[in-house]
């Protein structure tokens, strides 16, 4: 079985490496340090973290004018509540003022679980779309979070970090390449690209697995920075496979899908299918459980590349 990390656990590694590294750099939460691990930092380095409460907007208020005066500011919170309550704060103080604000939100989408819906948030991908200059990173497993926050955070600018609560497995090695802005082909197929992000990357590749043992071969891409999307991978995709499958634990509406649709069909349009959450909230239970419910597993996305495929031959064969 392939070891585990969760994203968020990740992160919480990670910022005790990065606060050695850059004297000036802040974390602050609020009031959740413990669930998103920012509290890790706190505790090595508690003049350098601040616990603003219950209060997100005051959260990236504060965060924005910190990073005004010079420092590198993590500010953590629950995906829902940063992108949610705190949207215009981020917008107008983070986005429209380029401050040096890393927005790494945890417990994003149905894996937040028990949660429950007002916890699940499957916009968020689509609101930090929508502010301009802003770079959006889904890691897929702990090694690739690591390698992306350290990135995010040597960069000067503001970055939204998605993070997530459960465990998953391992994908990457430590000696792997991930870069911001280039996508990772995980394994190549000459009869559909399936393009994926967060935990959704793993769903990918059991998938292709599969679809592999049945004679259908896919290239798995991982889409980890979804702004800016490296074009290049998907249109290269499309025109060596003429079929795509995206894949994301986000609403299908302006995430991942719509961000791979809108480069098709100004570059090179073909078949397109989407897995993801369909347009509905979710429900309290258990992550694995809620990905079998609301469409989000490796089964999900045999039968889209099986629907997919069966166009295909259908205007083929006219």
């Amino acid at each position: 079985m392939a070891e585990k990390m969760a994203t968020r656990d990740a992160y919480g590694k990670i910022l005790i490496k990065l606060g050695e590294k850059y004297e000036n750099l802040v974390v602050m939460d609020a009031d959740l340090s413990g669930s998103t691990k920012s509290a890790a930092f706190g505790k090595e380095y508690p003049e350098r973290f601040f616990n603003m409460g219950i209060a997100e907007q005051n959260l990236y208020g504060t965060a924005a004018g910190l990073a005004i005066s010079g420092k590198i500011v993590c500010a953590s919170t629950f995906a829902m509540f940063a992108t949610g309550r705190a949207f215009e704060i981020i917008r107008n103080s983070i986005g429209y003022t380029r401050a040096n604000v890393k927005i790494c939100a945890s417990h994003a989408g149905i894996t937040t679980g028990e949660d429950g819906a007002s916890h699940q948030t499957f916009e968020d991908i689509a609101l930090m779309r929508t502010i301009p200059g802003m770079t959006i990173v889904n890691p897929a497993d702990g090694v690739s979070a690591m390698k992306l926050i350290e990135q995010a955070v040597a960069f000067k600018g503001p970055c939204y970090v998605r993070l997530g609560r459960a465990a998953v497995p391992l994908i990457y090695a430590e000696s792997v390449d991930i870069k911001i802005g280039k996508a990772n082909r995980l394994r190549e197929g000459k009869d559909v690209a399936i393009i994926a992000t967060g935990i959704m990357v793993n769903e990918a590749l059991a998938a292709a697995q599969e679809l592999s043992e049945e004679g259908i071969e896919a290239t798995v891409i991982d889409m980890h920075t979804i702004k800016p999307m490296d074009k290049d991978a998907v249109i290269e995709a499309a025109k060596e496979t003429g079929a795509i499958v995206t894949a994301e634990e986000h609403s299908i509406i302006g995430g991942l899908g719509g961000a791979v649709a809108e480069v098709l069909s100004q570059n090179h349009p073909v078949k397109m299918k989407m897995v993801g959450q369909m347009d509905t909230y979710g429900e309290s239970g258990k992550p694995e459980e809620l990905k079998v419910k609301y469409g989000m597993t490796s089964a999900n996305i045999v039968k889209a590349v099986k629907n997919i495929k069966a166009i295909k031959a259908i205007k083929s064969s006219i």
